[in-house]
């Protein structure tokens, strides 16, 4: 199969989007699920990088994923796709939002945990009133962390950000976020394709440097992130630093609403456009589960999946017709 056509890897990932088959084909069930994830494997457009890739979420394709970055990274290395070199393997990578640079721990063959450099990030609003419905007003933050987060204080809307609280979280999180995108604009000052809140992160207040801090983010269209959320942290990390309470060299966990974690750091500070921005650092561990083999059978009725509500929440839901 050849990569999608496009001189960059954005624009590989704009030629996929266009189509979307592929995407709605993986992620949609029979064989996916509104929780599943995949990424597309391309070469890299740069002589620089080992690879590229193309993530594909339920409703979007971001152009910028911690923990999507984490498990690529690791595939690539305890597949052989990319040489792994023990105690530590350096490469770079081309995400459709720019290059990351991942250093990779490995020992006796296995990845055991992947820190990558992100893009630059930064805020674009700190304290911002929004409307949301149901719920009335909110003061959020919006900052970019590889997407464009809306961070709201989980203390606030009366969640501990526990587990039994998934539901509920995932139903105010899309609120939120379809407030966000109506009232909070936002483009990348680089490339303004990259534009507009696409997730959601209810966060507990933060526990200071060193120290782990809880994080539910909600991706839409309305279920809970099982990761600690590697741009959600960037995108933390950016407003703290925004606010002058984190600075270069600083340190800080978030922890999932399942007690997953990702460390993330400050590694410099630089400028996107006219804004102060921050380049951070995010490590974390992935684990293959399982190889399988996609079939679509030409018979099959339904070659793109289709969504029911019971499972896949928001607008999107549809059953393509039999033909």
């Amino acid at each position: 199969m050849l990569p999608p056509p496009g001189d960059t890897v954005f624009a590989q990932m704009q030629a996929l989007a266009r189509d979307d088959s592929l995407r709605r084909l993986l992620l949609r069930e029979p064989r996916g699920s509104v929780a599943v994830h995949a990424n597309l494997i391309v070469p890299s457009t740069r002589d620089d990088c080992a690879a590229g890739y193309i993530i594909m979420e339920p409703t979007e394709y971001p152009a910028m994923s911690g923990s999507n970055t984490i498990c690529v990274a690791t595939v690539l290395l305890e597949t052989g796709m990319v040489a792994m070199v023990e105690p530590e393997t350096t490469l770079r990578l081309e995400a459709p939002a720019g290059v990351v640079e991942v250093t990779a721990r490995c020992n006796n063959g296995k990845c055991e945990s992947v820190e990558f450099t992100n893009v630059p990030c930064f805020a674009e609003h700190l304290d911002a009133e929004l409307e949301v419905d149901g719920i009335g007003t909110l003061a959020v933050d919006v900052a970019f962390g590889g997407m464009w987060y809306a961070i709201a204080d989980a203390h606030a809307l009366g969640f501990a950000l526990e587990p039994s609280e998934a539901r509920e979280l995932s139903l105010v999180g899309e609120r939120i976020r379809l407030a966000a995108r109506a009232q909070l604009p936002c483009a990348h000052p680089d490339n303004p394709e990259i534009a507009g809140v696409s997730i959601v992160e209810i966060a507990e207040p933060w526990q200071g440097v060193g120290a782990v801090s809880k994080n539910a983010v909600v991706v839409a269209p309305g279920r809970l992130d099982r990761s600690a959320t590697g741009t959600g942290l960037s995108a933390r990390m950016a407003t703290l630093h925004a606010r002058g309470e984190m600075r270069v060299g600083d340190a800080m966990t978030h922890a999932s609403v399942i007690g997953s974690t990702f460390d993330g750091r400050i590694v410099s500070e630089t400028t996107v456009g006219e804004r102060t921005a921050i380049v951070p650092a995010i490590r974390g561990s992935a684990w293959i589960t399982g190889i399988t083999q996609v079939i679509v059978d030409p018979t099959d009725p339904y070659p793109e999946g289709y969504l029911l509500s019971d499972t896949w929440p928001g607008p999107d839901v549809q059953v393509p017709e039999e033909g």
